[in-house]
């Protein structure tokens, strides 16, 4: 075949897809996120046709020419479409981004017109659609440049693009495994069939006689140290219930054993002919029962972290402030109802992964995807006694993370092969897997109880809440604190309790997920004070007008918590004047549909407390520029761009002389990782002093810089929307979708405008169409992409972003963190509005056509 312009000759293997063909002849733009046809980042052109290369058979290609987006290009530059794509900013994490760019290149004039229809088969995780559709339609009004270029010390508040948007969009962006490792092996994992049971024995004879298999790794061949896949600069703040393999397996697809290969067929029909014997143990699926039910982790006490392992409780927290009970006996209306939010797979089109080598001085390297480079070298380190610097732990470009990868799920098994036998070896997740085998975001139940008097004060706020973390507990106690802390904090009320727990249960581990716990808790807290205002006759902006912080108050809420949160800057006012003034237009709306419109809010730390350290080097090069060093990981959070921008602004140059180097143990200095918002506030605060250091002593030709993450501020996000709804089917139209964000002093307006958009759109999946679905037995149903239902173009309507002006006292030249925030709100205010326009409450996500349909009908 004919690829790129050149001939091709090598023969294909029996059943080998175009997409692993391609990738194996280097064209590594050619993505892999599905598996089965279903996200679009594998399309390349075939002879002029876009297709699928996942799902089409390599042979097929036979005496045919083959364009990937390596080959798009022509001799006098970029095709328009990545032109396009480049000027609009049309990607974050550039996953997606090739597959977007080969569909789009093939429609004609006529399907730019119809993009729902056109876009179908490419997915975003991190867009939210609106840049994308802007670079594809094109055109000066919708794809203008992102910014001319600023001048010497004027990056800060322009819409620079990122610095790899060239590598992006040319498919030379280099990801986790788009490199060549000659002599890998290919590492596959037998997982459990059971929810709960105990191996007795493994025979692997079968597997060692199939030709290629290296090598098969149990749970004898394994340290016996217990760890927490959960990453934090502080280890403590996660239990310890881990084992890279363990004799006892506690959720239906926990790794049993590992089968390292020549190939992934043969590890694949090694791991087929494990025969293992398992004696079942008792297990359960709903956490209502957990506490009642056999231990999951009797093993284990609580000088492991967890805190009643008998009874299957992780973390628990009971506390109040005042008196709640006087505190309803004073109010004119009180209403609680109990909210349920099911599990969200992350969906990062970039599957987790690793892969591993000795390099010639015999240290142990792992590349892999991850948010945590620093804090997963420590991990390893520890797990098989080696001393720091004999470990290097570095990530490329990720392809999004949003929380799943704060989480070691690969590369302790990849470096045990790779010590174990000496040669290089790599793991990828299938998307199955990461279904099945990886971490979702934590499934809450909230009952949310409020009172208030009818001059709009509260009078009690209380929270009973239940937290399944699945059958392992990383981030469980950290996400129920979270969860709860910052929903209720935000809120001025004399009298508030707290009663939480967060329990096992033999289901697919949870982990940190977008939010960390307050899109869950938020969920029920503004939907029950949307029904207390509602009850004393009051408009809910200007009841939360009554009742939230302001300038000067302490942040409190039930519990101990560090002393170090508080509001450096306040542009909640700003937020909600925006809400209230976009209620005051009209929008069409169907014929015979309900109509009506919500609102919620939501506030957030930067950063987690305890402390998140970041540091950063910056230095002279001979020719002028400046190489910047710093931790941060780039998974489409921008913080490379940011980061280039203050660097730029505080030396008096521009951000294309700053040379950025990142993500690797080896070249750059500590940075606990790229999580909790951080990479801003935290990250840029390091990168602002390492400038600020160079620029005071430049004879020193090097400036260092470090924040250890305290004091924290906060940042602020309401979200409205109006709706219409068809009583006759329950479907639902969203009109008007309006975001307001206090994010301090905007860094990057193009770039936090994609960020808030990309945000709301991941959160109405999980409000409208996405779960993951668990039987009887604890078995994962939603396995593919096409069962899961993410958000396309046709799903997500465009959100307007207005941004607050506040300047923040503690974040980098005034910023505040803004990543994580948008999500928050998106659910209250989506069932608020579900609520005005039908008067039904409906309490349990996601909220489906039939969901609605029936309540319509109860």
């Amino acid at each position: 075949m004919e690829i790129n312009g050149e001939t091709h000759a090598g023969e294909p293997r029996p059943g080998q897809c175009l997409r692993t063909y391609l990738r194996e002849q280097g064209c590594f733009g050619v993505k892999k996120g599905c598996d089965s046809g279903d996200c679009g980042a594998c399309t390349v052109h075939v002879d002029g046709r876009p297709v699928h290369s996942c799902v089409y058979p390599a042979f097929r290609a036979q005496g045919r020419s083959v364009t990937t987006i390596e080959g798009l290009a022509g001799d006098d530059g970029l095709h328009p479409v990545q032109q396009s794509f480049l000027d609009a900013q049309g990607f974050q994490c550039g996953f997606c981004t090739a597959g977007m760019i080969m569909t789009s290149a093939a429609l004609t004039p006529e399907q730019r017109e119809d993009l729902p229809r056109s876009l179908k088969g490419n997915l975003c995780r991190c867009t939210g659609y609106r840049a994308v559709t802007d670079a594809v339609r094109g055109g000066p009004e919708s794809c203008a440049p992102a910014c001319p270029a600023p001048g010497a010390g004027r990056a800060v508040g322009s819409s620079l693009g990122a610095p790899a948007g060239p590598a992006v969009v040319t498919g030379a962006a280099r990801y986790t495994f788009d490199i060549d490792v000659p002599g890998v092996l290919h590492l596959k994992v037998l997982r459990s069939p059971h929810a709960h049971a105990r191996i007795v024995a493994i025979d692997a004879s079968a597997a060692l006689a199939v030709p290629g298999v290296e090598a098969v790794f149990t749970h004898a061949d394994v340290p016996d140290v217990l760890f927490s896949t959960a990453q934090h600069e502080t280890e403590s703040e996660d239990p310890y219930d881990t084992r890279i393999l363990d004799d006892v397996v506690r959720f239906i697809g926990q790794r049993v054993a590992a089968v390292v290969a020549s190939s992934e067929a043969a590890a694949e029909e090694g791991c087929r002919r494990l025969v293992v014997t398992y004696s079942l143990l008792a297990a359960v699926v709903d956490p209502s029962s957990a506490v009642t039910s056999p231990p999951i982790h009797g093993d284990k006490s609580e000088s492991d972290g967890i805190s009643r392992a008998s009874s299957n409780v992780v973390g628990e927290l009971h506390a109040s402030i005042g008196d709640v009970s006087a505190g309803f006996s004073a109010a004119d209306f009180v209403y609680g109802a109990t909210f349920r939010t099911p599990r969200v797979q992350h969906a990062s089109l970039e599957t987790h992964g690793s892969v591993g080598w000795l390099d010639d001085d015999g240290r142990l390297v792992i590349r892999s995807s991850t948010q945590t480079p620093f804090l997963t070298r420590r991990l390893l380190a520890r797990l098989y006694d080696l001393p720091t610097d004999r470990v290097r732990v570095m990530a490329g470009r990720v392809g999004g993370g949003f929380g799943g990868k704060q989480e070691m799920l690969t590369e302790d098994l990849v470096a045990l092969a790779v010590l174990r036998l000496g040669r290089p070896v790599r793991w990828e997740y299938t998307r199955t897997e990461q279904f099945t085998g990886a971490t979702t975001r934590h499934p809450f139940v909230v009952t949310a109880t409020a009172g208030a008097r009818r001059d709009g004060t509260l009078t009690a706020l209380q929270l009973d809440v239940l937290v399944d973390t699945g059958a392992y507990g990383n981030h469980g106690r950290s996400v129920m604190f979270h969860g709860c802390h910052e929903t209720l904090a935000v809120y001025r009320c004399a009298n508030m309790r707290t009663d939480a727990m967060t329990v096992y249960t033999n289901t697919v581990p949870a982990g940190a997920f977008r939010g960390y716990g307050l899109g869950q808790v938020t969920f029920a807290v503004e939907q029950v004070l949307d029904e207390v205002a509602r009850g004393i006759g009051m408009d809910p902006v200007t009841f939360r007008e009554r009742n939230v912080v302001r300038p000067g108050d302490d942040l409190t809420a039930p519990g101990e918590h560090v002393d170090d949160l508080g509001i450096a800057s306040y542009g909640l006012d700003q937020c909600l004047d925006r809400i209230r003034a976009a209620g005051l237009t009209q929008d069409d709306a169907p014929d015979g549909w309900l109509v009506g419109e919500g609102m919620a809010i939501a506030m957030i730390a930067a950063g987690p407390p305890g402390g998140h350290f970041a540091d950063a080097t910056i230095r002279t090069l001979p020719d002028g520029r400046y190489e910047l060093s710093v931790g941060t990981a780039e998974f489409g959070n921008g913080s490379t761009t940011v980061h280039a921008q203050i660097a730029a602004d505080e030396l008096g140059t521009t951000p294309d002389r700053i040379v950025i180097r990142q993500s690797d143990t080896d070249v750059v200095a500590h940075d606990t990782g790229a999580f909790a918002s951080t990479g801003v506030v935290v990250a840029g605060r390091a990168v602002l002093r390492a400038a600020r250091s160079l620029k005071q002593s430049p004879e020193t030709g090097v400036g260092r810089g470090h924040f250890d993450g305290t004091p924290r501020s906060v940042a602020f996000n309401a979200q409205w929307f109006r709706v219409a709804i068809d009583p006759d089917t329950g479907e639902l139209r969203i009109l008007r979708s309006v975001h307001s964000a206090d994010a301090g002093t905007v860094m990057n307006p193009g770039q936090l405008r994609g960020q808030i958009e990309g945000g709301v759109a991941q959160a109405l999946g999980a409000t409208l169409s996405e779960h993951v679905d668990i039987d009887a037995d604890g078995r994962v149903t939603t396995t593919t992409f096409r069962q899961y239902h993410l958000p396309t173009v046709a799903d997500t309507p465009f959100t307007e972003v207005h941004f607050a002006d506040t300047t923040d006292a503690i974040g980098p030249l005034g910023a505040k963190s803004m990543s994580e925030s948008p999500f928050n709100p998106v659910s209250p205010a989506l069932g608020n509005a579900i609520r005005d326009a039908t008067g039904v409450r409906m309490t349990e996500l996601p909220y489906t056509a039939d969901r609605i349909w029936q309540a319509l009908q109860d």
